[in-house]
């Protein structure tokens, strides 16, 4: 069986949409090889000063499971010849566009050249739920509308700038959001639910 390979440089929101991944794959038919580097709340800014300093900051989590190891980006991009790569924007960031760049574009030229072979991807991050307690939603006046508008058209703009495919994950959550129960008590993270929802959106868009 194709094993596809696939490397998320992330932080809880990539290990929220890609926990149920490796086992939505196989319900398909399809084995995947899923890593998450995981730092809680990790910005674009600090993967990309993680690169030029060659961190080993990153908690290596495979196929949704933690594995205690911690490496750097380079020692994750040195041990497969990954079929994509997959970052996204701190959720507090995400409707920001001055925090993309100038990060989004160096990390897409970093990746290019190590891995010119991989498909690189934004996944959208969503905003938070409507009553968040979460201090950041304050930056977007505790409206969930208007977290989602901006984060939407920052992704957006970067994915385009930069040439790279976009997971619309986001966009699945706010069209849900009022129908659906997608979030954990914290009304930042998803439950069970929301988790495999981001994992759909991401397994349509990579594995079409």
């Amino acid at each position: 069986m194709e094993i596809y390979k696939i490397l998320v440089i992330g932080n809880s929101f990539g290990e929220d949409a890609t926990h149920f991944l490796h086992d939505l794959a196989l319900t398909r038919g399809i084995n995947t090889k899923v890593v998450n580097l995981y730092i809680g709340g990790c910005s674009l800014e600090r993967h990309w000063r993680n690169i030029e300093n060659e961190a080993k900051d990153y908690e290596y989590q495979l196929n949704g499971r933690a594995t205690g190891n911690k490496v750097s980006i380079q020692d994750a991009l040195a041990e497969e010849k990954w079929d994509y790569i997959v970052t996204q924007q701190s959720s507090h960031d995400s409707g920001w566009l001055d925090t993309y760049e100038p990060f989004m574009g160096w990390i897409a030229e970093y990746i290019k050249k190590e891995a010119p072979w991989a498909k690189f991807m934004l996944q959208e991050t969503w905003a938070y739920e409507v009553d968040s307690k979460h201090d950041c939603f304050a930056r977007y006046h505790r409206d969930q509308d208007e977290m989602y508008q901006k984060l939407y058209e920052a992704y957006h703009l970067a994915a385009d700038r930069n040439h790279t495919l976009i997971a619309d994950v986001g966009k699945k959550f706010y069209e849900l959001s009022d129908k659906v129960n997608l979030y954990a008590d914290d009304g930042c993270h998803p439950n069970a639910k929301g988790s495999q929802i981001a994992a759909e959106i991401i397994a349509e868009v990579l594995m079409n």
